[in-house]
């Protein structure tokens, strides 16, 4: 082999080495600036934010998700799956589904803990999985005789079991206080949020709603970390608490609120009125109305996109995907071809009913 053959032969096989690297590190890489939702019965799809197009579905069997999370990193994502009472937890390197973690019957809601090393999800032993019936505002659940739900912390470490909380009857919205030492369970059939500590699962002070409205379903904490923000979908109300879990005000929505979530800067206040089918847009500070836009039928879950320019509402009866303009609220697209979506997540981590704070 004469010397122009050797430098040759060598170049060409640094070019293979390099691009071998270059395909394991793509291949290893963390999927970002990307949406990643729910279908009660499609699996998980996965919508590149820069495009706004599903990019890759993966529906596993005996997989029908609703809540889902994500690990503070972005590499695991877990969603809680009504008919098989478990958990299924997913690479999203390349949505390898790497375990599944039994936790019991109806499980639903799942919320990450502040420092990102638990996360809690929700189970509802006394309801029956599937889509609601749309009722008329203001029904009301008369089963007395109901099983309470559960509310279970799981180590993300390597997924083993936590403290398990009883809750009240048909728990929807979980949220933590700033300190990460209570948990905040809105007990929709119960018209009250419970307050337990989330280091002995002990239930410490239950908030009375009923004089306000009916059915609490959203809950959560502003930037700032003083106050909480209630929907309750039975009477269209959306309340403010202060960080004692005083209500301080209160106003009146379209049909059937549920999400809830705050905007970066925690001056708005935007809820997802799934009948009604609008997006809501409030004042934090005064809860005047702000603005709204049309959207789908169910509507319940939605994020913003990591830049804060945009919201993607998971449209359950509607099977698609609502994008908005997070300041005008004018619709950006509409991306179809879901089935049942339920829940929706960013990452890199998003402001959003299911998302931050």
């Amino acid at each position: 082999m004469n010397a122009r053959k050797g430098v040759a032969w060598v170049l060409a096989v640094v070019v293979i080495i390099v691009l071998c690297v270059l395909g394991y590190m793509r291949l290893m890489a963390i999927p970002t600036n990307v949406a990643y939702v729910t279908e009660e019965d499609g699996g998980i799809s996965i919508i590149d934010l820069d495009s706004l197009k599903v990019t890759k579905r993966v529906h596993p069997n005996d997989v029908a998700p609703r809540g889902l999370g994500l690990t503070f990193d972005g590499q695991f994502l877990i969603t809680a799956n009504k008919d098989t009472a478990d958990m299924t937890v997913f690479d999203t390197r390349r949505m390898n589904l790497v375990r599944r973690v039994p936790v019991g019957d109806n499980p639903e809601f799942i919320k990450m803990f502040p420092n990102g090393r638990w996360l809690f999800t929700s189970f509802e032993p006394g309801s029956t999985g599937g889509p609601p019936k749309e009722a008329a505002v203001g029904d009301t659940d008369t089963d007395e005789d109901e099983t309470p739900s559960q509310i279970v912390a799981f180590n993300v470490q390597d997924w083993s079991r936590g403290e398990v909380f009883t809750a009240g009857k048909e728990t929807e919205g979980l949220e933590f206080s700033p300190a990460g030492n209570l948990l905040i369970v809105a007990n929709e059939a119960q018209d009250n949020l419970g307050i337990f500590t989330t280091a002995t699962g002990q239930l410490v002070k239950t908030i009375d709603l009923a004089t306000y409205g009916k059915r609490p379903r959203g809950v959560k904490l502003s930037p700032s970390k003083d106050s909480y923000a209630v929907t309750m979908e039975g009477s269209g109300t959306l309340l403010l608490l202060d960080k004692d879990f005083n209500v301080t005000k209160t106003t009146m929505t379209a049909a059937k609120p549920y999400g809830v979530a705050f905007d970066h800067a925690g001056k708005r206040i935007f809820v997802a009125a799934a009948l009604a089918q609008k997006l809501q847009v409030y004042s934090s500070d005064s809860l005047q109305l702000m603005g709204e836009a049309p959207i789908g039928k169910r509507c319940w879950h939605f994020t913003f996109t990591p830049d804060d320019s945009k919201v993607l509402l998971a449209c359950g009866r509607t099977n698609n995907v609502y994008v908005l303009d997070a300041n005008t609220l004018k619709q950006i697209a509409v991306i179809g071809g879901f089935q049942t979506p339920w829940g929706i997540l960013t990452y890199p981590r998003a402001y959003g009913s299911l998302g931050l704070p």
